[in-house]
């Protein structure tokens, strides 16, 4: 058996190395030049890092990432509104980490080096079509100068993001992604530790948040590389795009910096966190409504191009590595090709169309905005605003949902 994997991110190589490991043949085909270690910070779940550690990958993350420790939730204004222990700490058999996703890639692509011959990963190929038979498929590729190559296998992955070339061979006339009308800014700077060095903070709820934790040690002791991220809304949901979402976009200072008076925190200087940082990005926060299908016949989709969602939860890279785990483990018990993708989707499809749905609603920071609803001039006492119950059920009830229970992890 042979796949063919159209994009060389998170989910495709992470697909590749899957696949390796219960012995079945692919190829990747990456439409960018180069293989850069790109982006800033992303949370990886424990559920996502147990299947990464499945494949002998935890002790390169380990070295990389920080293990978290802790989750707090905050109003815009400062004031405490949940805290739970995360990963070990909160008693799981495998860490939480928070770490740069260049870094992560850089884990993946160096394994994917180390265990497959080179002919195997193909840079500057842009799909262009495929069609597909009764005995396999054939993908048409294209590199920078138009130049055209061709690759056939017994299936096709689309791994190929949310601007997905597979997905719109299936659903082509699904447009654009849809905007949230949040403006999403990000950055990473050396900075002093707060709390426990280990720690992530999220104030405000959906349409005003800042969100800040530490993705790798930094040169100085008390200090890490911290990541940020700002998300204010800039217009009403699903307006039309203001520009493609590109993650190499500059923010511009100018606009950032008033929107961050909207945020009061006695832990850490926001306004300063943001000025010491360099260079920073925009993204306008996108996402697609769920479809019916991620599958015909001999192709499916994975990650972003299945399901892109919000960076609520903190959960899109996660999703993709299970989404990984889930088809290798499907391909490797049938020897119907269709129907072990059709078994994939079964099981993948119905989970993260409700984490898209969900993630629209704020996720587990849904809390946050429920407090400030109730209190919107700030409280003396939780409790009295919203039980503790209330929030915890509230917390529990996305991560049984998203999969990462301490229960649902266990059984893994």
């Amino acid at each position: 058996m042979k796949a063919i994997i159209v994009g060389g991110g998170i989910g495709g190589i992470t697909a590749a190395l899957m696949l390796h490991q219960r012995g079945i043949e692919c190829e990747v085909f990456e439409q960018a030049e180069e293989l850069k270690e790109l982006g800033v910070g992303i949370t990886l779940q424990t559920h996502s890092v147990k299947q990464l550690a499945s494949i002998g990958l935890l002790d390169a993350m380990e070295a990389r990432a920080i293990n978290s420790k802790h989750l707090y939730f905050y109003t815009r204004r400062g004031q405490p509104v949940w805290d739970e222990p995360r990963g070990l700490a909160a008693g799981y058999d495998i860490p939480q980490y928070f770490v740069h996703r260049g870094r992560l890639q850089g884990v993946l692509y160096t394994a994917m080096r180390e265990r497959f011959p080179a002919s195997a990963i193909h840079l500057d190929r842009r799909l262009v079509e495929f069609t597909q038979d009764n005995n396999g498929v054939e993908a048409t590729f294209a590199d920078k100068d138009g130049k055209r190559t061709t690759a056939r296998g017994d299936l096709l992955i689309g791994a190929d993001g949310i601007h997905s070339v597979v997905r719109s061979q299936f659903y082509p006339e699904q447009g654009a992604p849809r905007w949230s009308g949040l403006m999403l800014w990000r950055g990473a700077v050396e900075w002093p530790d707060f709390h426990d060095g280990a720690s992530v903070m999220i104030l405000g709820g959906v349409d005003t948040k800042f969100v800040v934790y530490p993705i790798a040690q930094a040169s100085e002791a008390g200090r890490k590389l911290m990541n940020w991220a700002a998300i204010v809304r800039l217009a009403p949901d699903g307006s039309p795009l203001p520009s493609k979402q590109n993650w190499s976009q500059e923010g511009l200072r100018a606009q950032l910096t008033p929107l961050l008076d909207r945020f009061q925190s006695d832990v850490i200087d926001i306004k300063a966190l943001v000025g010491a940082t360099e260079t920073f990005w925009e993204y306008p926060m996108c996402d697609r409504d769920p479809v019916p299908a991620w599958t015909s016949g001999r192709v499916t989709l994975l990650g972003d191009a299945a399901h892109p969602m919000y960076p609520m939860g903190a959960n899109g890279a996660s999703q993709a590595i299970i989404d990984a785990r889930c088809l290798a483990d499907t391909l490797v018990n049938s020897a119907d090709i269709p129907a072990a993708l059709a078994a994939y989707e079964a099981e993948r499809l119905p989970l993260t169309s409700a984490i898209v749905i969900s993630n629209r609603k704020g996720g587990p920071e849904s809390v946050i905005d429920a407090v400030e609803e109730r209190a919107p001039d700030g409280f003396d006492d939780i409790d009295k605003v919203m039980s503790r119950e209330e929030r915890m059920a509230i917390m529990k009830s996305y991560a049984q949902n998203a999969g990462f229970s301490k229960t649902q992890v266990a059984r893994q």
